[in-house]
């Protein structure tokens, strides 16, 4: 499950997209607006609506290569869009698996994936901008 959202993001009702009694582990990573950046105050994180499209095939693609690599079918990557305050949520990844392991494995992998993609979306405003 890929979704794209500017509503609030509820982190329960994205691992229920990946909950089964076949599953020992799900894994989960909540990722919220800091308050500091390069010791500069965050004034709001800003994700790029028009960009909605690109980020879905982005995020799909992500899961393709997790589901290729580690044989995974259960992950549910929900990532919010528009202006965002200090502690809001923009982003709960969920992966499923018998074991811990390959889960953890990865939900790394998916962080560091949209990291390296993110910025062509994302803009940050600090004081002093």
């Amino acid at each position: 499950m890929i979704e794209i959202t500017q509503t609030p993001i509820l982190p329960e009702a994205v691992i229920s997209k990946v909950r089964k009694d076949a599953y020992g582990c799900i894994v989960t990573f909540v990722g919220t607006v800091r308050d500091l950046s390069s010791g500069k105050r965050v004034l709001f994180l800003e994700f790029d609506t028009s960009a909605k499209g690109l980020i879905q095939k982005e995020l799909q693609q992500i899961a393709r290569e997790i589901q290729a690599k580690w044989q995974l079918e259960d992950i549910a990557i929900c990532h919010r869009m528009g202006r965002l305050k200090v502690g809001e949520i923009t982003l709960v990844i969920a992966i499923a698996t018998p074991h811990r392991q390959e889960a953890f494995e990865a939900c790394q992998y998916a962080v560091d994936r949209l990291k390296q993609i993110a910025p062509a979306w994302k803009k940050e405003a600090t004081e002093g901008d």
